[in-house]
């Protein structure tokens, strides 16, 4: 696996090393000593598996309590991930990273605890795995707003309008007024 820091150093992209021949192929997307070794040591808890049209816009979520850590990847489809550093310690506090994570690429981004995350899908459906940290507990969850001209995020947008947003993602708060890690 090669394991590369993003723009913000604590955001790290890995790619896996793929192993093939005419049978099909074969990948490791997790070992917890090559993680270690590369100042990613983990317990995950929980594993979400999600299917998305094309344009659909998750995001940009976080929790204030039950903090998660997530290592995201793409099994089937093309999206553009996004985290949000939201640790008002950070010397990249409110900058954002984006990535290409494709079942073609086979990247997977890492997103330590203090990030909101969310995502964009180009393709024409995307089906998103990632692992997580803590449990997701909706009573902790907070939504930025996708689209905050004060973050800047550079969403991809495709030919066909607005994202497809969910009740909550289209409610989302501006970063200004957001709260945010110590």
């Amino acid at each position: 696996m090669k394991f590369a820091p993003a723009r913000i150093p604590d955001v790290v992209i890995i790619e896996p090393e793929v192993f093939g021949d005419q049978r099909g192929s074969f990948m490791e997307t997790w070992h917890a000593r090559k993680f270690a070794e590369h100042a990613i040591e983990v317990n995950f808890v929980q594993d979400n598996h999600s299917k998305s049209v094309q344009g659909t816009l998750r995001g940009l979520h976080y929790q204030m309590q039950q903090i998660q850590g997530k290592l995201v990847r793409v099994v089937a489809g093309e999206i553009y991930d996004v985290v949000v550093d939201l640790r008002m310690r950070s010397p990249t506090f409110g900058q954002w990273v984006g990535e290409w994570l494709s079942a073609d690429n086979k990247k997977m981004l890492w997103a330590p605890a203090g990030f909101a995350h969310g995502f964009y899908v180009t393709s024409a459906s995307a089906e998103v795995f990632y692992k997580c940290t803590d449990f997701y507990a909706p009573q902790h969850e907070r939504c930025l707003r996708w689209d905050d001209s004060e973050l800047g995020v550079a969403w991809p947008l495709i030919g066909i309008g607005l994202p497809h947003l969910s009740a909550k993602d289209a409610a989302g708060l501006l970063f200004r007024d957001a709260e945010c890690f110590p």
